[in-house]
């Protein structure tokens, strides 16, 4: 397919002005890439002021996971204003939603996060996600309708990603069951991890975790008067601690284990009959991670069997490794470079951190970029600093350059059968 396509121009008023349920008689013309560039761009600079807004209040509102009950309000009424009919509490989730426009053809959904952290607020960003994500989904479904291309854009509001596994659950509920030719979104990431004039990063290459709550129960007991009558749940939340300390030091260099207290005991003169532990397990693939997780949870067992107290899990969706789909990220490459951006192909090792958006890789073709927002040298995100520059009008500004490319990237997957078919190529033969 070359850059010149022959689509269908709707006959009608200027496509911000287009009903979304309304079919009006079409007209045969031919569009550039460089006139559906033109297009989607103006989409996004129109509600410029609006989007700036949207973000603004999420990023002023943090809200943790499933709980995003002020984000959720802000996107859809956003998205009912520009005439879209929303799917409200879409799949089960209370703070999930869903648009979809279009029709026949391929089918492109766009993934929006919005959860914060507890305490720090939007210190991973999710405010500027949610931000760039909804300017991609208006600036393409405006050009989708607009321009009567076959073919469907959605997207999907996916809450709890800071371990509550969002996507995991709407997996499971089948929000990704159609035929779906690309999944999209991208991350902001502190500017200063860049090197040489690079200002984004196409294949975001993340890690598997684990997750999982250890809950230890003993016996309560005067811990003057008569601890030999107790089980110290807190000796073994330390133990573990401990047993876990130890065992990172054989554990290869790119594998994670971390790990909080959640309940410790209540005063220091009962022997502490419960604790709970919450810990990331992290690999760079599943089975890797599998591995660890289990030389983990000997550590788990044997506090418990020092220390005469029971132990049980609590498990949380694991999350798979994020796998960088070749085709989609040097599509993303070149069309970013239109916009002035210098964008790093993919990266060769994994940064040992992790996403629900991982498991997605691995149902559908996934595009999941980076963009650089200013931060502080020693700051690259869960710390208050990045909370604090991704509210800036520079990270904002990134992440509306960063919808433009996404824009056209779900376009050209919906318009060019040779890219679709690379991409799905590309999924199936990924190891």
């Amino acid at each position: 397919m070359t850059l010149v396509q022959t689509i269908s121009a709707l006959s009608t008023p200027p496509s911000d002005n287009l009903s979304l349920g309304v079919r009006t008689s079409i007209i045969n013309k031919e569009y550039s890439i460089a006139d559906v560039r033109s297009s989607i761009y103006a989409a996004i600079d129109e509600s410029s002021v609006e989007l700036r807004q949207l973000n603004r209040h999420i990023h002023d509102n943090p809200e943790i996971g499933y709980e995003e009950f002020i984000a959720y309000e802000t996107v859809t009424n956003f998205l009912k204003k520009h005439d879209y009919t929303v799917k409200e509490h879409a799949y089960g989730l209370e703070t999930s939603f869903e648009v979809e426009c279009g029709a026949g053809g391929s089918l492109v959904v766009i993934c929006a996060e919005y959860d914060a952290l507890p305490n720090i607020g939007h210190a991973c960003g999710h405010n500027l996600i949610a931000t760039s994500s909804i300017a991609a989904f208006l600036g393409l479904s405006k050009a989708v309708l607009g321009l009567g291309v076959a073919g469907r854009v959605r997207i999907l509001g996916t809450p709890a990603e800071e371990g509550g596994g969002g996507k995991v659950k709407l997996l499971e509920a089948g929000a990704f069951k159609d035929t779906i030719s690309a999944a999209i979104m991208a991350h902001p990431i502190a500017s200063h991890t860049y090197k040489d004039g690079h200002t984004g990063l196409a294949g975001f290459k993340l890690i598997a975790s684990h997750k999982l709550r250890i809950e230890y129960r003993g016996k309560p007991a005067h811990a003057g008067a008569e601890p030999h009558n107790g089980l110290n749940a807190l000796d073994a939340a330390v133990s573990a601690y401990t047993n876990i300390s130890m065992l990172r030091q054989q554990i290869r260099p790119d594998e994670r284990i971390h790990g909080v207290i959640e309940q410790g005991g209540t005063v220091p003169n009962v022997i502490t009959e419960f604790t709970r532990m919450n810990f990331n397990i992290r690999s760079p693939t599943i089975q890797r991670a599998n591995e660890l997780l289990a030389r983990v949870k000997l550590c788990f067992e044997a506090a418990a069997l020092a220390t005469g107290c029971s132990v049980s899990y609590i498990y949380a969706p694991t999350y798979m490794d994020l796998r960088a789909n070749d085709a989609l990220c040097r599509q993303y490459v070149e069309d970013m470079a239109d916009l002035g951006e210098k964008i790093i192909f993919k990266e060769d090792i994994p940064a040992t951190a992790s996403t629900d958006m991982g498991n997605v890789s691995y149902a559908v073709p996934t595009f999941h970029g980076g963009f650089a927002i200013p931060a502080p040298e020693n700051v690259t995100g869960h710390n208050p600093s990045f909370a604090a520059a991704a509210g800036t009008d520079a990270a904002h500004e990134s992440a509306i350059r960063c919808a433009k490319g996404m824009a056209v990237l779900g376009y050209r997957v919906l318009t060019d059968s040779k890219l679709a078919d690379a991409a799905r190529l590309d999924f199936e033969t990924k190891p």
